[in-house]
């Protein structure tokens, strides 16, 4: 009886997206292509900018992290949620549930602040070219970046430390993976308290990064309307388009989901959303940022014209 009681206080169950077994092999199949293209697409991103001397600017710099944390966030939730698909024992240990959790509020976080140290940089570019390379220097490159993954790391201590520190009454969590709001439904005691730090730290970084963002598109929109020639705004529309269309995504979902109340929370809903942000926004971050991009189609050119190049001059033998 003891051992029984040791084994379901130190796991949690997810119920996961469905309980149809003709649905799940579908969303496996679905999602598992899904995932295979997140890591096709993060990882040809970063390489790309890693091997193209064109691409070895302060925009690109913070695009291969944010396609590194896009690959790190996706990894912690999609491979799970797949063998869940298969499997009829959905069970996580709470070691492996804080760890997931944990992995996710630091790469989300890492997110949030990356946007919005793109959305400055953008702004240095549009509103002060003159200066561009005086202020986003290597060094100061470096100095945002270590305070992007340092504020990462802390929140994410302090909302799961949170979150585990409360004795839990239920084990069955009603998501997907392990995230907070389905998790402080199953707590024995009052989560106000949780609830007020998930609100003040979340609402603290995304209105911070948010105001952040909006101030910086402000003054470029601004700058782009006394622009004289046509051209130059389309290039700078063009240049940014990617950009607000992937803070829009992010943002919508992310808000939605965490900065509401308890009492209005639907778990079937929550599901839906969590899975967008979660698995399809890491896949599409780096179709916006290349698809829409003159200079990463142009590095992605010159690699496959170097490589068809190579090939010629040193043909494989089978």
């Amino acid at each position: 009886m003891e051992d029984v009681n040791k084994t379901t206080h130190s796991e949690f169950t997810l119920l996961g997206l469905t309980e149809e077994p003709r649905l799940k092999i579908i969303l496996f199949s679905v999602f598992t292509v899904v995932y295979i293209l997140t890591v096709i697409g993060n990882i040809g991103i970063i390489v790309l900018i890693r091997l193209s001397p064109r691409l070895h600017t302060p925009m690109y710099f913070f695009l291969s992290h944010l396609s590194f944390v896009d690959l790190f966030y996706s990894s912690d939730i999609a491979p799970r949620m797949l063998v869940d698909l298969l499997s009829e024992s959905n069970r996580i240990f709470r070691v492996s549930c804080i760890i997931q959790l944990f992995i996710f509020i630091a790469a989300g976080t890492m997110e949030v602040l990356l946007l919005a140290v793109m959305a400055y940089d953008r702004y240095v570019a549009v509103c002060q070219p003159l200066h561009y390379m005086a202020i986003i220097t290597k060094s100061f490159c470096v100095l945002l970046l270590s305070i992007v993954y340092i504020a990462g790391v802390l929140h994410s201590m302090i909302q799961t430390g949170c979150t585990f520190r409360l004795p839990f009454c239920h084990w069955e969590i009603h998501n997907f993976w392990c995230d907070i709001p389905p998790l402080l439904k199953l707590s024995c005691t009052d989560t106000f308290t949780n609830e007020v730090v998930l609100f003040i730290f979340g609402g603290l970084l995304s209105i911070s990064s948010l105001l952040a963002i909006a101030i910086s598109y402000a003054a470029i929109i601004s700058a782009v309307l006394r622009m004289c020639s046509s051209a130059a705004r389309l290039h700078v529309f063009s240049t940014c388009a990617s950009h607000f269309t992937g803070v829009s995504l992010y943002f919508g979902t992310a808000c939605f989901t965490y900065l509401r109340p308890s009492s209005v929370y639907s778990l079937d809903q929550d599901k839906t959303v969590t899975l967008f942000y979660t698995v399809v926004i890491p896949m599409l971050n780096p179709l916006i940022y290349s698809l829409r991009n003159k200079d990463v189609k142009e590095g992605l050119r010159k690699i496959i014209r170097r490589t068809i190049m190579l090939r010629g001059i040193f043909p494989l033998n089978f």
